[in-house]
């Protein structure tokens, strides 16, 4: 098949299987930051972003801290999101390519709290949305109630184009956060607050998970505004 058939159909799995975003990016601008072998990366070239959108109501839950109905359903989530990501690994390689589904959610660098890759910027690449005042990807429908995960291929692909766009006036974000990490340039997010939050969230709450949710909760995109 042709490079719009293989997109086309990926994307019809990914959505018959939950997903609300599909993107594909070429990864060689980012191939570097990756934290995998050097001769496994540079032989992938596309990353397939994929996106879930949070539950409304599930978010709706959240008051002034994550709680445990969040932290189930962000589990969950995470969970769909790798199946998902192995179901289109599977088609890949059934049609003789290489695919590498990078977990959802999965830290391999603790000290520097990074993972295989970014999963936010293969989205933003693959034009799922832009960088947010909150430091996540903002989707023009759905704002940044969205999970990723990304599946890394050799499949020729059409490839998607960062999108123009940006948060405006809004400054929900600013002063949903408890950490006051957020700033009204997108530049002056404090990644140090909003982890020692997360922490002080995990072990209040017995949390399994560094996990937040209120800077999402706000940024509803144009879809779920109430």
């Amino acid at each position: 098949m042709g490079k719009g058939k293989n997109y086309n159909k990926l994307k019809e799995i990914a959505f018959a299987n939950g997903m609300m975003l599909f993107g594909v990016a070429n990864v060689s601008s980012i191939r570097e930051e990756f934290l995998l072998p050097k001769e496994v990366a540079a032989n992938l070239p596309f990353g397939i972003s994929i996106g879930y959108v949070l539950s409304k109501a599930v978010l709706d839950t959240i008051v002034d801290a994550p709680n445990q109905l969040y932290f189930f359903h962000y589990q969950r989530v995470n969970v769909l999101l790798d199946e998902t990501a192995l179901k289109l690994t599977a088609y890949i390689q059934s049609l003789g390519y290489y695919a590498l589904p990078i977990p959802a959610s999965q830290i391999i660098d603790w000290e520097r709290q990074r993972a295989q890759l970014s999963h936010k910027k293969v989205a933003l690449l693959a034009g799922l949305g832009w960088l947010g005042r909150n430091n996540l990807v903002v989707s023009p429908l759905y704002g940044s109630q969205v999970r990723l995960a990304t599946v890394l291929t050799n499949l020729p692909l059409l490839e998607d184009k960062p999108i123009e766009g940006g948060c405006g006036a809004c400054n929900k974000c600013i002063s949903a956060c408890p950490a006051k990490a957020i700033k009204e340039r997108v530049q002056e997010f404090d990644a140090l607050k909003c982890f020692e939050q997360l922490k002080e969230f995990k072990k209040k709450y017995n949390l399994g998970q560094y996990i937040c949710g209120l800077c999402v909760k706000v940024c509803a995109g144009s879809k779920n505004q109430k």
